[in-house]
């Protein structure tokens, strides 16, 4: 039955479908021992009555092992039945996948015994019996009736595993994409080996048997182990090329696809055939050569744009229209980087920035900040946004009194910086046009941010936060009062505070957490101050 057929009928009769498939494909068993019986009386002479009489026995005896084959098969679906009528939850869609992935291995080492048990070895002995034959007649049927339940058994395997491919389909859609799958199946390469020769065991058999005289019942055992032989010296070795033929294209691919699952790009498989094998291995390699593409501009975008930014318009969650959210902006300059530039080489600026950057730019990220622009000797960072933090003022303000103390205090390439923090609502998302985007930050309390910081100039403080900053700190830092400050754009004086920024040894090495640098600040760590002095637009 062609895969369109059967995905028609699943789209039909839903949950009703794997116990109606099931239930058809076992009647096969019917075919299978109506065409053995028929196969063994060749081998020996007996009136149509006869014939029919053991038919009628032999399929009474199938029909008992069907029966009971559906029973215990009908069981094993109701996970499949469940998903399908709608019991999708995670634990359920993972059960059903499962169920019907396993199914056709599950059925092979479950129910095999029972043909054997239940019709080969009870039809034999009527067959003896009422043929009035020889008891040693027994083992030849018996060893042709074992070649038909192989050839059954593996008809079976594959058309289940057709028939379950439309359920499996429509139960990835779902079910989150697997590295390797769990439910343990037959190997292909063993289908290979045990098909391919049982096809000429059938085959030499039937030959046998036609070409045979009546009245030979022993013969099947010796027609049975000749096609066995014949099998064996001709087709085995045929067989394995075969077989070797398929799997080896399958295992380059399957080593390549692991080199990829962790993380190299610059695999390709050889393309050994023309066939659609050899297509296959093409396509993988047109697909790496995409991906190895596709690495260098996210490798190139992550460079000139903040990696978890680079993840977050990547990601599903990103929103094109911009969010609105209370963030902390820090902003830090370089005190007479004027000076500096103009008595420099322009080769020796942008080194020594970027020296200074090296510094600074590791501390924002290790607080869970991102860098929003750099401004020349400036550095914009947001903390909260993409990623919402509820600490990102607390985030900031350690951030900040790091930044300093590592370059104030310690090899800051002979720089000094000043740094403001402020905290308010933003808009945030991509800005631009003309297909020239970046993801940034507006609105006032960014200004503020930067006004903050030009008045540590004035303060001679390395680093200041305003009030609204202060009043949304979740742990305690010692903060000095810094009021009367105007600030440009302000109509009066506003508080800043001043946290203390503790020398670059008491910080310990640069790759620690923003959780134990928080617990190193100096100082009478009370709670924080109350807001003094409004902020406009805060």
């Amino acid at each position: 039955m062609s895969l369109g057929i059967l995905t028609w009928l699943y789209r039909k009769l839903g949950s009703f479908y794997p116990a109606a498939f099931m239930t058809v494909e076992l009647q096969s068993a019917f075919i299978v021992t109506a065409a053995t019986v028929g196969l063994f009386s060749l081998y020996y002479d007996a009136s149509t009555d006869e014939f029919f009489e053991a038919l009628a026995v032999v399929l009474a005896l199938t029909a008992l092992a069907v029966g009971y084959a559906i029973v215990r098969t009908y069981q094993r679906l109701q996970p499949i039945q469940r998903w399908i009528a709608g019991e999708r939850g995670p634990e359920d869609s993972a059960r059903a996948w499962s169920a019907a992935v396993g199914l056709p291995l599950d059925l092979l080492r479950r129910d095999l015994p029972w043909p054997l048990v239940l019709t080969v070895i009870p039809s034999c002995a009527a067959a003896v019996a009422m043929l009035e034959l020889p008891w040693t007649s027994f083992f030849p049927f018996l060893i042709g009736a074992a070649v038909a339940v192989g050839y059954a058994t593996i008809l079976h395997y594959l058309a289940i595993e057709a028939g379950m491919r439309p359920v499996l389909v429509d139960l990835n859609r779902v079910v989150s994409p697997r590295v390797r799958s769990e439910p343990e199946t037959l190997p292909l390469r063993l289908r290979l080996m045990a098909a391919l020769p049982l096809i000429n065991i059938i085959t030499g058999l039937v030959v046998a048997a036609l070409t045979s005289d009546a009245g030979e019942t022993a013969q099947i055992g010796v027609d049975v182990l000749v096609a066995v032989a014949v099998a064996t010296a001709i087709s085995l070795e045929l067989t394995i090329l075969l077989s070797k033929s398929i799997l080896r294209p399958i295992a380059d691919l399957q080593r390549a696809t692991e080199a990829v699952q962790e993380g190299r790009y610059d695999v390709t498989v050889p393309v050994i055939s023309g066939d659609e094998l050899g297509e296959l291995a093409a396509s993988f390699n047109q697909m790496m050569a995409g991906l190895r593409e596709r690495e260098r501009l996210r490798e190139a975008f992550g460079t000139y744009l903040d990696k978890e930014v680079a993840e977050y318009i990547l990601s599903e969650g990103f929103a094109e229209e911009g969010i609105e959210r209370e963030v902390s902006i820090l902003f830090c300059d370089v005190e007479n980087f004027t000076r500096f530039a103009s008595q420099a080489s322009a080769t020796e600026v942008v080194a020594r920035l970027n020296e200074l950057f090296e510094t600074v730019v590791p501390v924002v990220a290790r607080h869970g900040g991102h860098v929003d622009k750099f401004e020349g000797d400036g550095l914009l960072a947001v903390f909260g946004a993409p990623e919402s933090y509820l600490d990102h003022a607390d985030r900031a303000v350690r951030a900040a009194v790091e930044m300093a103390a590592r370059v104030n205090t310690g090899d800051g390439q002979g720089f000094r910086i000043g740094v403001g923090v402020n905290t308010g609502r933003v808009v945030a998302g991509s800005i631009g046009g003309a297909g020239r985007l970046n993801f940034s930050v507006i609105g006032d309390p960014v200004n503020v941010a930067s006004r903050v910081e030009s008045a540590t100039r004035r303060t001679g403080d390395d680093v200041l936060i305003t009030a609204a900053t202060a009043e949304r700190l979740r742990q305690p830092i010692a903060l000095s009062e810094r009021s009367g400050i105007t600030l440009k754009g302000f109509d009066e004086p506003v508080t800043l505070y001043a946290p203390e920024v503790p020398d670059v040894g008491a910080l310990g090495p640069g790759d620690g957490h923003a959780e134990t640098i928080g617990a190193r600040f100096p100082g009478d760590l009370g709670a924080p101050p109350s807001r003094t002095s409004t902020l406009p637009g805060m």
